[in-house]
């Protein structure tokens, strides 16, 4: 499945021109503790270049659930990862897909093309469901960093975590991006391990 004819077919559901480099994904997944997780949540995974980093990394009996919008992509992604629980649906209602306190939180969307309202509202739905001590990682393409969007988004993810951060630029990806870290959610709605319940 490719991701660049996805983005032609579908350009509001599929960010993304081209798929994540390899040098990415790994910038993505490392040292999140996925090692010890026991619930992951990706959204967005498009054609599984994240999901194959974090797939790599999660311990034996550990859970990944996949959020995905599009329908074609959804599909292909169920078929490669038996073992993910693919949800074919939109972050906007993630409280409504994961029924525990997540360890880590990895999204491949587009927050740069959303309206600001959308990245907001996904963002709300993160923090409700990652447990306290959770972590979130995300990536953004370097030409539109200083865009609108984009420090809206950055402002947004200060205002939610007690952590953020960004990693050094990693060029090996098409177009060059790096990625932001969060850590310790300032909006969870409970303990964890606890039953999440959607945000009102």
């Amino acid at each position: 499945m490719s991701i660049t004819r996805e983005f032609f077919r579908h350009p509001v559901l599929t960010g993304a021109v081209a798929a994540s480099s390899p040098k990415l994904a790994e910038a993505m997944t490392a040292g999140l503790g996925l090692e010890s997780a026991g619930l992951v949540v990706e959204l967005g995974p498009g054609t599984g270049v994240f999901t194959d980093a974090v797939v790599r990394r999660l311990p034996p009996g550990a859970r990944l659930i996949a959020v995905e919008i599009n329908p074609r992509l959804a599909r292909e992604l169920r078929s490669r990862h038996r073992d993910v629980e693919v949800v074919e649906g939109s972050a906007e209602n993630l409280c409504s897909y994961v029924d525990e306190a997540a360890d880590v939180v990895v999204s491949g969307l587009p927050w740069t093309v959303m309206p600001g309202e959308r990245q907001l509202r996904i963002l709300d739905q993160v923090t409700e469901v990652l447990a306290p001590h959770g972590r979130f990682t995300t990536f953004a393409y370097a030409h539109a960093a200083w865009t609108s969007p984009a420090r809206r988004f950055a402002a947004a993810l200060r205002d939610r975590f007690a952590v953020t951060g960004r990693t050094p630029l990693v060029w090996p990806n098409l177009p060059p991006a790096f990625v932001h870290r969060a850590a310790l959610p300032q909006r969870t709605g409970r303990r964890s391990g606890q039953p999440v319940t959607a945000a009102s």
